[in-house]
C-alpha cells in the first residue's frame, strides 16, 4: 500500500513541475520582445549551439520562441519528422525514399471510379501515382474533375470519396 500512496503522492508534485516550466516558457518567450537583437543572437547560440543566421529581429524572435516552446513542451512527433523529410524528397525531385506521398483517401491502384455528369458516364482508373481519364494521366482528382465540369471541384467529393475518420453521413 505504501507504494500505491507515493504513486498519489507524486502526481500533484508532476503537475507543480510542469505548470512551473510552462510558466518558464511563458516568460521566456515574453523577455524576447524586450530583448536587442545581440541579445537575441547570444540567446540564440545558446539554445542552437550555433551563430545566429542573420540580423532579422522578427526571424530571430520567432525561431527562438518556437524552439523555446519546443524545448519545453517537446518537439515534432517522428511520424510528423518522417512525413516532412518525405514531402522535402518529393519536392527536391529526389527518388531515395518513397517518392510519391500517399494519400489515405485514394482508393487502390486500379479500382475505377464512376461519375455521370451532364448525361455522360466518365470513368477514372486509380495509378500508383495519380489517375487516368480517358487516356491522359492526372496527377489528382480535382484535376480530373476540373477537365470533366470546366469548374473547380473538390475531386473527393466530386467522385463521391470521403475523407478518412469522416462519419459517412
Amino acid at each position: 500500500m505504501a507504494g500505491a500512496k507515493k504513486r498519489t503522492d507524486d502526481a500533484p508534485m508532476r503537475q507543480r513541475e510542469m505548470a512551473a516550466s510552462d510558466a518558464s516558457a511563458v516568460a521566456q518567450l515574453a523577455a524576447l520582445k524586450q530583448m536587442s537583437v545581440g541579445e537575441l543572437k547570444a540567446k540564440w547560440e545558446s539554445l542552437f549551439g550555433s551563430p545566429a543566421p542573420n540580423n532579422s529581429r522578427s526571424y530571430l524572435e520567432l525561431r527562438l520562441g518556437y524552439r523555446i516552446q519546443e524545448l519545453t513542451l517537446g518537439g515534432l512527433s517522428r511520424e510528423t519528422r518522417r512525413m516532412l523529410d518525405l514531402l522535402a524528397d518529393e519536392i527536391d525531385g529526389k527518388l531515395g525514399r518513397k517518392a510519391i506521398i500517399e494519400d489515405g483517401r485514394n482508393p487502390v491502384a486500379g479500382t475505377r471510379l464512376l461519375r455521370e455528369w451532364n448525361g455522360v458516364e466518365h470513368t477514372v482508373t486509380v495509378l500508383r501515382d495519380g489517375f487516368d481519364w480517358q487516356g491522359r494521366r492526372f496527377k489528382s482528382l480535382s484535376a480530373v474533375a476540373r477537365a470533366i465540369t470546366g469548374t473547380q471541384w473538390n475531386g473527393y467529393r466530386f467522385f463521391g470519396l470521403r475523407e478518412a475518420g469522416r462519419d459517412p453521413r
